[in-house]
C-alpha cells in the first residue's frame, strides 16, 4: 500500500523523504515558500554512496516511482496524510507557521516519528520512571508538545549523516555516512503496522541489482534511538570548544580513554532508564565511524555562525542523569562550556 507522508524539513528529510519515494510513497516536504518554489520546479537530489562503488549516486525525486512536492506551512492539510516525519531542528518548531501547523498535527492525531536528535517531549513522557516535565529547560519551546498524546510520537534515530552542500540549491543533499534510520514503536499496532510496511518497502530496493543504503529499521524497544545520545555526547557536543570548534574525529580520538568514559557513562544512563545492552552500540564501533568524521558537528557549527539556540541534547542527557542520580562531571563540564558559547551569541546577537 502506498502511503502519504509529510516531512517538516527540507533538508534531513529529503534523505528519508527519497527513500519513501524509492517504496513508492509520496512525500510533502514543509519549508520556507522560497525552497519550496525551488524543489517544486526541480525536485530533490540526494546523493548517496553504494557500497563498492567510488563516487557518490545522484537520486533525483523526478525519476522515482513516488510523488514528491514540497509546501510552506500554512498551506498544508494535514487530513491529506497518514503520517509525519519531524525532521527540523528542534528550535525550529518555536516558529509561529510551525507551531500553528503542529496544532492541526496534534487535533487530526496523526503517528508522528521523529527524526530529531532531539526526543519530542510526548516521546520521553512515554519513558516509565521519567519526569518528562522537568526536561522542559532543554527545549526552546516547551509549550507547543502538549497538545501530542505521548502514544502517538515516536522516535527514530537520525543516526545517518548528511549535509547541503553549500555551493548547490536548497534542493541538494550529500549522504557522508550511509547508516540506518533506527525507530522505536508506536503505542498503536496499527501504526506500527504501517511503519513496518514503509520499512520493509525501503529493504526491498535495489538499483542495478546492487542493494541501496540507509535503510528504516523498526524496534520493540523504545530506547534504540537513545543509542545515539553515547554518540552525540562523545563526539557532537564535545566538538564545540571554548573558542571554535573541532573535528568529531578529534573530539573522539584525541583522548580515546576519556572518550571511552564518557560513551560508557552515557549508555549506563540509558541501560537505568529501561534499555537492554543489546539497545546499544558499542564504543569501539562508534569510534572507528568517528575516523571519517572531519568536520566540527552542525551544533558546533551552528554555534561559530553565532546561532544563539540549538538542539540541547547534552543538557537533556544531564538532566535525565541528575534526575536519576547519575549526574557526572564528566556531562557538566561539556553543558557547561556550550551554554558558555551560547550565552556569548546571545549577547552579541542582543
Amino acid at each position: 500500500m502506498a502511503y502519504n507522508v509529510l516531512i517538516l524539513g527540507a533538508s534531513y528529510g529529503s534523505l528519508l523523504g527519497t527513500k519513501l519515494l524509492m517504496a513508492g510513497h509520496d512525500v510533502t516536504l514543509v519549508c520556507r515558500q522560497s525552497t519550496a518554489d525551488v524543489i517544486n520546479a526541480d525536485g530533490t537530489e540526494v546523493r548517496i554512496k553504494l557500497r563498492g562503488e567510488a563516487e557518490h549516486r545522484a537520486f533525483r525525486s523526478g525519476d522515482l516511482p513516488g510523488r514528491l512536492d514540497a509546501a510552506a506551512p500554512g498551506s498544508v492539510k494535514v487530513d491529506d496524510y497518514d503520517m509525519v516525519a519531524l525532521a527540523m531542528s528542534e528550535p525550529q518548531y518555536g516558529s509561529e507557521d510551525i507551531r500553528a501547523l503542529l496544532r492541526r498535527v496534534a487535533a487530526a492525531e496523526l503517528p508522528c516519528l521523529s527524526i530529531m536528535n532531539m526526543p519530542p517531549l510526548p516521546f520521553l513522557a512515554r519513558i516509565e520512571g521519567l519526569d518528562a516535565k522537568l526536561l522542559e529547560p532543554c527545549f526552546a519551546a516547551p509549550e507547543i508538545w502538549a497538545q501530542f498524546k505521548p502514544g502517538l510520537v515516536s522516535l527514530c534515530s537520525p543516526d545517518p549523516q548528511a549535509f547541503r552542500p553549500p555551493e548547490e540549491k536548497n534542493n541538494v543533499l550529500h549522504v557522508g555516512l550511509p547508516t540506518n534510520f533506527k525507530a522505536a514503536p508506536f503505542a498503536d499496532d496499527a501504526h506500527n503496522a504501517m511503519l513496518r510496511e514503509m520499512a520493509e518497502g525501503i529493504e526491498a530496493l535495489r538499483v542495478d541489482g546492487q542493494d541501496v543504503p540507509v535503510k528504516l529499521r523498526v524496534h520493540d524497544s523504545l530506547f534504540v534511538p537513545f543509542a545515539k545520545w553515547a554518540m552525540l555526547l562523545t563526539g557532537n557536543y564535545r566538538a564545540v570548544l571554548p573558542v571554535g570548534s573541532q573535528p568529531i574525529r578529534e573530539a573522539v580520538h584525541g583522548d580515546l580513554d576519556l572518550s571511552r568514559r564518557i560513551y560508557e557513562l552515557v549508555n549506563q544512563i540509558v541501560v537505568k532508564l529501561g534499555a537492554a545492552e543489546s539497545d546499544l552500540v558499542p564504543f569501539e564501533k562508534y569510534a572507528k565511524a568517528a575516523e571519517g568524521l572531519l568536520k566540527p558537528s552542525s551544533a558546533a557549527r551552528a554555534i561559530d555562525a553565532g546561532s544563539a539556540q540549538i538542539e540541547r541534547v547534552d543538557l537533556l542527557v544531564k538532566l535525565i542523569a541528575d534526575q536519576i542520580g547519575m549526574g557526572s562531571p564528566l556531562l557538566d563540564e561539556t553543558v557547561a562550556r556550550v551554554n558558555a558559547r551560547l550565552a556569548e551569541n546571545q549577547r552579541e546577537a542582543a
